[in-house]
């Protein structure tokens, strides 16, 4: 249980239980600073606030090289990394934002020097058999994985 202290005139003390899922309200104005897991989520960068709270959590994410946690500040001009995905997003952020944004908006709040997505692979072609050939012999099925470069068993 957390405890606060208010003012006391000395009588009594003035000691109250205070929940421990106490909401905290950051004020984005001036100087602007909110928390890291928000951003991301309020950018889309991750889909959900709670996937960019594990991503925090799990290390995914660095704000000027150093991994944080999900309620570290985060300010203009900071570099936030994220993996997400298999690719790593390097992003500057320009405007701090705690409240998610359509996409056009979203990308206002960032520069994205992420890397290039790596080029999708194509699909393996399947080999094709006829309607009602059965199974392939023991010959057919030896030159297939001698195509596909399998060892053979």
């Amino acid at each position: 249980m957390i405890l606060q202290t208010g003012v006391s005139d000395g009588a009594t003390d003035l000691r109250r239980p205070v929940s421990a899922y106490r909401v905290t309200v950051w004020r984005v104005a001036g100087d602007q600073a909110g928390r890291v897991d928000s951003w991301i989520w309020s950018v889309r960068l991750a889909a959900t606030r709670s996937a960019a709270s594990g991503a925090c959590r799990a290390g995914h994410v660095r704000v000027n090289g150093a991994r944080v946690k999900p309620a570290h500040a985060v300010r203009a001009g900071d570099e936030v990394r994220l993996r997400n995905g298999g690719r790593e997003r390097v992003v500057i952020v320009q405007q701090v934002i705690t409240k998610r944004v359509s996409a056009p908006a979203a990308v206002a709040c960032y520069i994205d020097n992420s890397p290039p997505p790596p080029p999708r692979q194509e699909a393996v072609p399947v080999a094709v058999r006829d309607r009602g050939a059965g199974r392939p012999t023991k010959r057919e099925r030896r030159s297939i994985e001698k195509l596909l470069g399998r060892r053979a068993r």
